[in-house]
């Protein structure tokens, strides 16, 4: 079977760099040490920061996206999220969602920002008047967005009174899903319900992979909190699940042993973002990469 090269459109980095630590260098390191594992290209995840250090690593980011080939853009992932589902991050960083706030940080690189609907304040049709992909995630609204951000995790559940983030993420077919199918963020028939509801052309396979992800650190700092890795998922102190372990040649190895897994979930990501594949991936019937190419 051939796909094209993989994108990771959410994770904060591996072997041990971290994007909003990094330096450009460190970032452009990164870059062919991923695409040795057939992900070509990548959005640098910003986790929930101070407006300081996330202009600094924007900076860093972009600088290091014309020494490498594969940054596509950056994805901000917090700041603008609901308190009520923070997961790891830190609220004393948040900002309401508004222009003015945005405009702090601003950068024609940032290409898809992870939001909580339900305390908008016209951010969103700014965003969506630059171009910028926005994503439901942390939160318990929804309304207006292109996707959701990693399905069930840090959302209002899916209820059968009312409304919620989770359920509307299923039920909205217009809408592009990330979904973490690592076996540790979402059970396999939770995973089951979300691949029998989103048609199979909206949902997008992402790790949420941590710095600490495939490097021989068992504790690192992430979103101010100290996390902990057993070998299996990483965690802080008090058992917040902080993101995944694994990247996404993994995530489709575990997917295709669960006879879940389809090649358009590779696809989908370049037609969300409209992107042309600059290579491929041909694999082994045990979902191996045997080869790689331009």
């Amino acid at each position: 079977m051939k796909t094209p090269l993989l994108i990771e459109q959410h994770f904060h980095g591996a072997y041990g760099v971290d994007f909003n630590k990094a330096s450009s260098n460190e970032i452009a390191a990164l870059a062919p040490k991923l695409r040795e594992i057939g992900i070509g290209g990548f959005f640098p995840t910003l986790v929930t920061d101070s407006v300081e250090n996330i202009k600094r690593q924007i900076e860093a980011i972009k600088k290091a996206s014309t020494m490498c080939d594969g940054i596509l853009g950056i994805h901000l992932e917090g700041v603008f999220i609901n308190p009520a589902k923070k997961g790891i991050h830190n609220p004393k960083h948040f900002l309401p969602l508004t222009v003015e706030n945005y405009r702090k940080i601003e950068d024609d690189f940032i290409k898809i920002v992870t939001l909580a609907p339900e305390l908008d304040e016209g951010l969103i049709d700014y965003l969506k008047s630059k171009g910028v992909k926005v994503q439901a995630g942390h939160c318990t609204g929804w309304g207006r967005v292109d996707g959701a951000t990693h399905t069930f995790n840090a959302m209002s559940p899916v209820s059968h009174r009312g409304e919620s983030s989770a359920l509307s993420a299923l039920i909205d077919d217009n809408a592009y899903a990330e979904i973490i199918a690592d076996g540790v963020h979402v059970s396999d028939d939770a995973l089951r319900l979300f691949f029998k509801s989103k048609p199979m052309d909206r949902v997008i396979l992402i790790s949420d992979a941590l710095p600490i992800t495939y490097s021989d650190l068992t504790e690192t700092v992430f979103a101010d909190s100290k996390i902990f890795y057993d070998g299996c998922k990483a965690t802080s102190a008090d058992g917040t699940i902080a993101g995944s372990t694994k990247l996404l040649p993994e995530i489709i190895k575990i997917l295709a042993q669960k006879d879940m897994f389809s090649p358009c979930f590779v696809e989908n990501t370049y037609r969300y973002h409209n992107i042309e594949p600059a290579g491929e991936i041909e694999w082994d019937s045990g979902f191996n990469i045997r080869k790689i190419s331009s």
